[in-house]
């Protein structure tokens, strides 16, 4: 009865609280195990009923946090690149210019997958299925392309192509580097291959792919 009595007593603002705060803890913990199933080589092909069985939900738990898997694919994809890129963005508006900024984040992202592997998975499984390294990152390189096109560093006629180019080659070599052995300078010499291909001057790539990282 006391314990009746006291639940009662429960000012319903803090009871409201409470509610949030074991929805949100729910929450997170989905997108936890969805990270580690997303994370394996095969994460691609993970299914509702695996997550609710690695968080310990039921499948009505499950929908009433997220409408399906693209949903939560959308939710992870957010999770797994927007604080990466956040910090990325702040040390790329350190460079000079758009060519030495498109290198720069090549070698970011390609540099943590060689020692995150099971980020890169995610990024490589969630990129699949949606937005390649999630809709901000995105839409990011295409800013920094048309950035680059803007002053004749890039000779494009067409962001879209660019973006792609710079989006697509990253995740096909972050795939590379999961697969096969790579040397340590890979990240550079992608880099430059991608700046050769948007037309960047050979020097001039060069530099960029090659010169020091501003630290994260």
């Amino acid at each position: 009865m006391t314990g009746q009595t006291n639940k009662r007593n429960i000012d319903p603002e803090r009871r409201a609280e409470i509610g949030r705060e074991r929805r949100a803890r729910t929450r997170a913990r989905i997108l936890a195990v969805t990270f580690d199933l997303f994370g394996r080589e095969n994460g691609l092909y993970t299914r509702v009923e695996e997550v609710c069985e690695a968080a310990g939900v039921a499948r009505q738990t499950f929908y009433n946090h997220f409408r399906g898997m693209d949903d939560l694919r959308d939710a992870l994809a957010y999770e797994v690149s927007h604080d990466f890129l956040v910090a990325v963005t702040a040390a790329l508006d350190t460079l000079p210019d758009a060519a030495c900024r498109t290198a720069a984040a090549i070698r970011y992202y390609l540099g943590r997958g060689r020692v995150d592997p099971q980020w890169a998975w995610s990024i490589v499984n969630l990129s699949a299925s949606g937005f390649v390294f999630g809709a901000e990152t995105f839409a990011q390189a295409r800013k920094t392309v048309a950035e680059g096109i803007e002053a004749k560093a890039f000779d494009l006629g067409d962001d879209r192509i660019g973006r792609n180019m710079v989006m697509g080659t990253a995740l096909s070599s972050l795939f590379t580097q999961l697969r096969e052995e790579t040397p340590e300078t890979y990240p550079a010499d992608v880099a430059k291959a991608v700046l050769a291909g948007l037309g960047c001057p050979s020097h001039h790539a060069r530099q960029c792919a090659e010169m020091p990282l501003p630290p994260l």
